[in-house]
């Protein structure tokens, strides 16, 4: 869950975690963010500082004496060292000042749940010569590799466990999207499997693509 109450920025987080893999939930209220982390299950926790009727401290302190593992990362200004040295007095496990590289942000996020013991994926399958590492989201290739997003390698390995099957987009939608209604209209699982293709091109060349479409049915691992 996202703590933040500036419109753009929290839309353009969640859009990130989105597309790594991540579901996630934005609030822009202080109060509303602590009572929503109360009430879910959140993996982890992403506090800005300056929040309307509850900072992100009073946030955390309080998130932190009711579950003292909780996954706590701040957004604190650049160069605001006090912030920093507050915010770790609060509770938090990490923190990224304003403004932050997305790739910074994306890295840190993922060794604090690591840390924090969830398991991030730790497979490490080969196909058609491509060793597909999950634990460091690449694909390997000789001596050249390739960095997938979550869902990206979520894909490969799905389908790589379905030895030759073909699957549905709506199976891919409830199975590894984790979509409740798996009939929705939504071109995510098209657009997410033409940026793999490529990537896999990329690397490795070749004309077959490894996730081949096969028409009015779905999708399947062909090398």
């Amino acid at each position: 869950m996202l703590v933040e109450d500036d419109p753009a920025i929290s839309r353009g987080l969640l859009d990130v975690f989105v597309f790594n893999g991540f579901e996630a939930k934005g609030v822009e209220d202080g109060q509303q963010g602590l009572d929503e982390a109360l009430s879910g299950q959140y993996d982890l926790v992403v506090l800005d500082v300056m929040l309307p009727s509850l900072d992100g401290f009073a946030i955390c302190r309080k998130l932190r004496e009711a579950r003292p593992s909780q996954a706590i990362i701040m957004l604190t200004a650049k160069g605001a060292e006090s912030d920093i040295v507050t915010g770790f007095s609060a509770g938090a496990d990490d923190y990224v000042s304003k403004p932050f590289s997305l790739k910074e942000l994306m890295v840190r996020v993922e060794a604090v749940l690591r840390r924090s013991g969830k398991n991030l994926g730790t497979a490490k399958v080969s196909i058609a010569g491509i060793v597909f590492d999950e634990a460091q989201l690449k694909a390997v290739y000789e001596n050249t590799s390739a960095e997938l997003t979550r869902r990206e390698m979520d894909i490969v390995l799905y389908l790589h466990r379905q030895d030759g099957r073909i699957v549905s987009k709506r199976e891919l939608l409830s199975e590894v999207w984790h979509y409740h209604d798996p009939d929705v209209e939504t071109r995510t699982v098209d657009i997410h499997v033409l940026k793999l293709r490529k990537k896999i091109t990329d690397l490795a060349g070749g004309e077959t693509p490894l996730v081949v479409t096969v028409r009015g049915e779905g999708y399947k691992l062909e090398f």
